[in-house]
């Protein structure tokens, strides 16, 4: 059976009476998944924040253990828009670190110079636009959200949970995480100093640990001891980051992904010994990319 064209006729809600931003919210309550973000949940609306306002809607992906912080404004953007979706995001973030935040802007109308301007926090917060246009069909009302602007790919300094948090030495971290746990990062080095063409070293900071060569950073290895739990994050940034993704949760290690080219693998000193051949080949590959 063939589609029939049906007219239609756009609909700009700030400027009609029977709208406003508490039914958009409901809707996208009713559904979130209309907003493209994949399969998430509502965990609040109206949130009251710490000195601050209320972020319109928190969502909750639990696959990928990330938060979205959401702000709607009908019509189009305005540089207080703006100025709150990340101070609300920032907000989130500190108070909730175990998560990975992601602040997500909606609006009817998106400029090209809000965009132009957006594109300089590019590698510093994680950011997501959505223009959203109402549509009248007949007696009905269609709302379609395209996302315009997706800057979720942050530099690899800024995506550990604790952030860098300024340099530390090897001193620090051996008080904090303990032989065990630095054990397993000595041995991470090791095999990367294996496969690298140039030698690497720790580059210490207080949020992880991350590698140098001669002054120049560059993380596509980076680790994360959590000595309250007695683990050790395991970072890759690798072309190939899902199958890795699925090569790990078949091995029974547990691994987050995120979008593109980012995972990490979660190990205790005795997963590691367990599972020393497969990080040792995630390592090999993900250093050979790194050095190409």
């Amino acid at each position: 059976m063939s589609l029939k064209y049906v007219p239609h006729e756009k609909i700009n809600l700030s400027q009609d009476s029977d709208f406003d931003e508490q039914w958009l919210h409901a809707r996208i309550c009713d559904d979130p998944s209309i907003l493209g973000l994949g399969d998430v949940r509502v965990l609040d609306r109206e949130r009251t924040l710490p000195s601050a306002g209320r972020l319109d809607l928190l969502l909750f992906d639990e696959d990928n253990n990330r938060r979205y912080e959401v702000e709607v404004m009908l019509g189009a953007t305005d540089p207080s828009h703006i100025i709150r979706t990340i101070e609300y995001w920032d907000i989130e973030r500190r108070r909730f670190p175990a998560y990975d935040h992601v602040a997500v802007l909606i609006a009817e109308a998106v400029t090209s110079r809000f965009l132009n301007v957006i594109s300089l926090l590019s590698g510093s917060i994680p950011l997501i636009v959505i223009q959203l246009d109402a549509l009248r069909v007949g007696d009905q009302i269609v709302l379609n959200f395209v996302q315009v602007l997706d800057q979720t790919e942050l530099r690899i300094d800024d995506t550990e949970e604790d952030g860098g948090g300024g340099a530390a030495d090897r001193e620090y971290w051996n008080h904090k995480a303990g032989s065990a746990l630095m054990k397993i990062c000595d041995q991470v080095l090791v095999m990367v100093n294996e496969a690298s063409r140039k030698r690497r070293e720790f580059n210490y900071l207080r949020g992880y640990i991350g590698l140098q060569s001669g002054g120049v950073v560059k993380n596509f290895v980076w680790l994360s001891p959590k000595p309250t739990k007695k683990i050790v994050h395991v970072g890759f940034q690798n072309a190939n980051a899902a199958s890795w993704r699925d090569r790990f949760e078949q091995a029974g290690v547990p691994v987050q992904s995120w979008r593109s080219r980012r995972f990490r693998v979660t190990v205790t000193p005795q997963d590691f010994e367990v599972h020393q051949d497969l990080i040792r080949q995630a390592i090999l590959e993900t250093v050979t990319e790194a050095d190409a």
